[in-house]
């Protein structure tokens, strides 16, 4: 590994130079252990702790397939999905990986007693399959999650749809969380060059998922003027969906939980913004029990936000907590977009104000290759910036869940895989100059 860092860090290390390169027998990867998925047994979910769950292992390079590429980590982060593997809820994720070895015989590699997880990757190829043309050797790239076979004609107008579609690191071994992952070929876009590796391994799940979810035409297809409200707004996912609805010419409502949160918003640019705790909204009055008078006075006060208009979109990710809350403020014909279930499953809602108002309940799961790429480009040129506010070292990961697992952060976390410190890897220093306030907005609260 230190070879490979080394060629890394040089200026003038050839394409040539990173394929005659000779790869390690292992490399240090964040595991789960298959035998460890009944250790929280019988605790409450917040009482689960992923710093005992998360461990450090040697691991072995796996074989590289067709089509794929072994992909030296710089850095990473961490994002929900690690958390619910952590913790193994909402099921263990063993269950993913023994489904998705029986699919071939390649695929039995993913099927082992320990599962290298992490969905996002800034880092160098190091070696491609057979049939891979566009990626090569010494390419710095950053990954998307997005792992489908493509077999089936049901996923070629919307790779999301392939039955076969899997969240890589997440329903796949070998992820990146890593100093070394494997991934498809068509999980690769370029690196942004303003950008330092741990910087450019941020946005890539929640920067992607609020791009379909909320601006892609499978998804909410926001429009200029539209109001949309954004649940968790400065979180990993809101504050993604916060600048995508400025950028395009929306107004976001920006819901948070405090004012430190509150603040974020007022940075990147948003100015309606509800501080659901210091204003009281308490949705349910028991664990049964909908408020509906509490789902009125959240509409009266975004109308007072609006200058008297309902929001066309709701940016919905909490889940059983506010579902309620958002189909009812939604306007006549407008969309609740959702995307996960944070707060619970098991959503309830008055479905009068949803039928009777036309209103469409839309689901929404991560991005296809081309919205992935739509939004990892707009990040390239600087009108989408990372939301990055700290970083920790690869054998701090289960603290850095631990942390997004109590909401202890604020946007995304990251991880140092190879790369030995912060601020490595930017290839144009001039471009980020000009949104350096931007790219350290995070950092700076």
């Amino acid at each position: 590994m230190n070879e490979i860092l080394d060629a890394i860090l040089a200026p003038d290390t050839t394409s040539a130079d990173f394929a005659g390169l000779a790869l390690p027998e292992s490399y240090r990867a964040v595991t789960v252990h298959k035998d460890e998925v009944e250790m929280f047994a019988g605790l409450e979910t917040k009482e689960k702790d992923p710093r005992k769950s998360l461990h450090v292992d040697d691991v072995p390079v796996p074989e590289l397939g067709p089509g794929e590429a072994l992909v030296a980590v710089m850095a990473s982060s961490v994002n929900y999905n690690s958390v619910w593997t952590s913790i193994f809820e909402p099921m263990s994720t063993f269950g993913f990986l023994e489904r998705y070895g029986k699919l071939s015989d390649l695929t039995k590699r993913h099927d082992l007693p320990y599962h290298v997880i992490g969905s996002d990757l800034a880092g160098v190829v190091l070696r491609t399959g057979p049939g891979v043309n566009a990626w090569g050797p010494g390419d710095e790239v950053v990954a998307h999650c997005l792992s489908v076979e493509l077999e089936s004609s049901d996923g070629h107008n919307d790779t999301m749809l392939d039955p076969e579609q899997r969240i890589w690191g997440f329903e796949t071994n070998f992820g990146g969380l890593a100093e070394i992952a494997l991934v498809k070929s068509n999980q690769l876009m370029p690196k942004p060059k303003h950008l330092s590796w741990e910087e450019a391994a941020s946005p890539g799940l929640v920067n992607s998922t609020a791009y379909r979810q909320l601006v892609s035409q499978n998804g909410a297809a926001m429009k200029q003027g539209d109001n949309v409200l954004i649940w968790g707004a400065s979180g990993g996912l809101g504050s993604y969906a916060t600048q995508f609805a400025l950028a395009g010419g929306a107004n976001p409502i920006c819901v948070v939980s405090s004012d430190q949160k509150a603040e974020i918003c007022r940075k990147m640019g948003a100015e309606a913004i509800i501080d659901r705790n210091a204003e009281g909204y308490k949705f349910w009055k028991d664990e049964h029990n909908q408020d509906p008078k509490e789902w009125k006075r959240f509409g009266k006060r975004i109308r007072e936000l609006t200058g008297g208009e309902d929001v066309d979109i709701v940016f919905e990710h909490p889940g059983r907590e506010t579902f309620g809350a958002s189909v009812y403020v939604t306007r006549k014909g407008g969309t609740i977009v959702t995307c996960a279930s944070t707060s619970g499953y098991h959503h309830e809602y008055d479905n009068r104000y949803l039928w009777m108002s036309l209103k469409r309940i839309v689901g929404s799961h991560f991005a296809n290759y081309r919205e992935a790429w739509e939004a990892n480009r707009l990040i390239a040129k600087g009108k989408i910036h990372p939301t990055l506010s700290k970083t920790y070292t690869l054998e701090e990961t289960g603290q850095a869940a631990y942390d997004v697992h109590r909401n202890l952060h604020q946007g995304k976390v990251g991880v140092l895989a190879l790369a030995p410190e912060e601020g490595m890897g930017v290839r144009d220093e001039e471009m980020r100059a000009k949104h350096l306030d931007a790219i350290n907005r995070f950092r700076n609260v």
